[in-house]
Parts: structure tokens; sequence; C-alpha cells
């Protein structure tokens, strides 16, 4: 009895779930057929787009270079002698005359006593000779001593000057000797390591260290005929440089050049041109890489566009203008200088024609489109509003999952 009364439930629950398949599959078939109805051409994509903008603007060269020490020098003794201490820390900086490296000053101290003893010794035999020339001149007068003799005397005199002020030259070259003994820093900067230690020979061929100049640096670039042209005819207040180093982003560094070659290289074209940038802080390190910027002389209106906007087609430059009825317009453009952001276009383009700048894959020329306007800031960047989810996002999914769900509900509740 328990089992005949249980069986009809569980057919009950298969037609209803039976009967929520058929209409779930009634709906869909329903949808199918309403969207093949439809038919049509493909909705117009939407695309982002910004108006061209105009404003005063100068042209600038981009570069690459190197920087360079203002002054290095190789740090050679002037003398030959074993080295007694060194007196820095490998790569100190230093000032003009700092005390780099001492040389055993005690041979050269002995050169100067010997020629102390050799100046007094000359001057000893110079005294002697004059009174000599004294006491014959009295006897040539007297008619005591012959010419010649006095003569000789005479000679040996201005000999025995001769020879004190040779004891003099040797005296002075041997006490220069013993203050060459303190090896000195020629200019001030930083120092490399000391590639001779204490206890070492050295000869005044041994690069003891090297010393660069870090108050300013150089930046050597190459620029074109046109940019010596330029700078030429430029003024000394239009010749500014901006600098920017590998880590960082744009040009936050100003200099001025100071040196242009006096000659182009016939086989590039190029001529070597030399900036140069103050470095009180000692931020920049000869041998670095820096990008540098060599701004125009004079200013003058240009038609810009972001740099996404511009389009490649094999050698062309391109971009998509917005043109009556909301049509794809094709325009080739000429290009010019890049400025934050935005292509200068010296022609294709007018001021204020709607350029498509998002959604550039989408458009075809002569295609509708569904642009949609942004504002532009203070550079003319469009600024791209936030993207928001539309209203009742996910609302068809859910319908449809409620016209599954239902069915099937309805059933479980018989």
């Amino acid at each position: 009895m328990r089992d005949s009364v249980a069986s009809p439930v569980p057919f009950r629950h298969a037609a209803a779930l039976l009967i929520a398949v058929s209409l779930a599959a009634g709906v869909l078939t329903a949808c199918g057929e309403r969207a093949e109805a439809q038919g049509g051409p493909p909705p117009a994509p939407p695309v982002s787009v910004a108006p061209a903008v105009q404003k005063p603007i100068a042209d600038s060269e981009e570069f690459t270079g190197r920087l360079e020490a203002l002054e290095t020098v190789d740090i050679r003794p002037r003398i030959g002698g074993t080295i007694d201490r060194v007196h820095f820390v490998d790569g100190a900086t230093v000032k003009k005359g700092a005390l780099l490296f001492t040389i055993d000053p005690r041979p050269y101290q002995a050169e100067v006593a010997r020629a102390e003893s050799q100046l007094a010794a000359a001057q000893s035999r110079a005294e002697l000779a004059k009174a000599e020339l004294a006491r014959a001149q009295k006897l040539l007068d007297a008619k005591a001593v012959s010419r010649q003799e006095f003569d000789q005397l005479g000679s040996g005199e201005r000999t025995s000057q001769a020879d004190i002020r040779a004891a003099e030259a040797a005296l002075r070259v041997a006490r220069l000797n013993v203050e060459y003994t303190a090896v000195r820093a020629p200019i001030a900067g930083r120092l490399s390591r000391a590639n001779i230690t204490a206890g070492n020979l050295v000869d005044d061929k041994t690069v003891l260290t090297t010393l660069v100049a870090t108050h300013k640096v150089y930046a050597y670039f190459d620029g074109s005929e046109q940019t010596f042209l330029r700078l030429r005819k430029a003024n000394d207040a239009q010749l500014n440089v901006k600098m920017g180093l590998a880590n960082e982003s744009g040009f936050p560094h100003t200099g001025k050049v100071d040196f242009i070659d006096n000659r182009l290289n016939t086989q590039t074209g190029a001529i070597r041109i030399r900036a140069v940038f103050d470095n009180a802080d000692g931020q920049f390190t000869p041998g670095l890489f820096a990008r540098l910027q060599v701004a125009g002389s004079t200013s003058y209106d240009a038609v810009l566009t972001p740099e996404r906007a511009i389009g490649t087609d094999q050698s062309k430059k391109f971009v998509f203008v917005v043109g009556a009825n909301n049509v794809a317009e094709f325009r080739e453009v000429k290009l010019g200088a890049l400025i934050d952001g935005m292509r200068v276009v010296t022609s294709g383009l007018k001021p204020g024609e709607l350029v498509v700048v998002s959604g550039l894959q989408r458009v075809r020329p002569g295609a509708p489109l569904a642009p949609e306007k942004l504002d532009v800031d203070a550079r003319g960047m469009p600024v791209e509003k936030p993207v928001a989810p539309p209203p009742g996002a996910g609302g068809k999914k859910d319908e449809k999952k409620a016209a599954l769900s239902a069915p099937v509900a309805a059933a479980r509740a018989a």
C-alpha cells in the first residue's frame, strides 16, 4: 500500500520539469526568431573624439648624448720614489691642493742639504775671488802687477759669481723635489680609486689615480646641419638646452650650448655640439647617457592632436575625422614635433575638427560613427570620462535566468 501511494509524486515532478524545459526552449526560439527578423546594417561603432587644438609652440629637437667632465686629470708624481702613504679614501671628493700621496722625502731632503753646501762653497770662493781682484786693482795702479794677471783675477771673480747662481738654481730644484714628494690635487673634484698603494716604487709615468671636476658637466651630442644653421643664428639667450637622464621623465634640467665644432662631418652630415650644466649637488656623473632637447628660437601657431590618434598606413600617417552626418573621413597628415604627448600636424588637419582618439580599430572610411566628444585639458589632451556600469547591468541575463528557473521552481513547489 505504501508503494502504491508514493509513486504518483515523482511522476508529477517529471511532468512539471518537462513542461519547464519546453517553455525555456520556446522562449529562446522566440528570441532567436526576433533577432533574425530585425536584420539590417550593423550599428555605428562608438568612438571617442576630441577637437584638434591650435596654440603657439616653439619647435624643438631631441638628441642623445653622453656626459663628460669639464676637467679630467691623471694624477702622476713629478719625481720617482717609494709611496710612503695614501691620504684619501677611494671615491672621495677633494678640494684643490688636498694632499693625496706622500713619496718618501728623505733622499730629496739629503739632496737639499748637498745643494746648500755647494752654494756655501761657491759663495766662499766668490768672496775670495772678489778680495783678490780688489788687491790686484791696487797693485795694477802701482804698476806692481801685469795687466794679464789682473784680467785673470777678474775672470775668476766673474766665474765664482756664476757658480753661485748655478748652486742657487740647484738648491731651488732640490727644494722643489722635496715639495713634489707631497702629491696634491691640482683641481677640486672627485677621485677614483688609488691605483698604487703604500710601499710601491713609482716614477713620473705612473698613474696614481684620476680626478674629475664635478661642479659642472658637459653633454656632447651630434646635431644635424639644420640644427647647426639654426643655432648659429640664435643669440646667447636662446641657446637653452634641456636634459633628462635615463631614469627621468621629460627634461627637468636646463643648461646652455657653449661650444659648436668648427666643421661638419661630411660622411654623416652631423656636427658636434656641447652643452654645459651645473652640477653643484653632484647628481651628474661623467659617462652617463643623457637625452637632450634643443628648443627653437621663435614660436608659431600650430595644430596639435593626441599622438594616439595618429594611424600608420605603410609610409603614410593619417587620422580619422568626424565628417558630415557623423561619417568617418580619412585624412592623410604631415607630422611635426611631439610635445607632451601632443603631435604637431603641419598639414591635413584644421583647428576644431573632431578627431577619433579612441576606438580607431573599429573605424572604416565612409562608415557612420557614434562619436562621444571628450573634454580637453590645457595641453589639448583629451580627458577620459570615468567608466561607470550601465544602468540595469546584467538585467537581460537575470531575466533569462529567471525565465528558466521559474518553471523549475513551480515544478518543485508542486
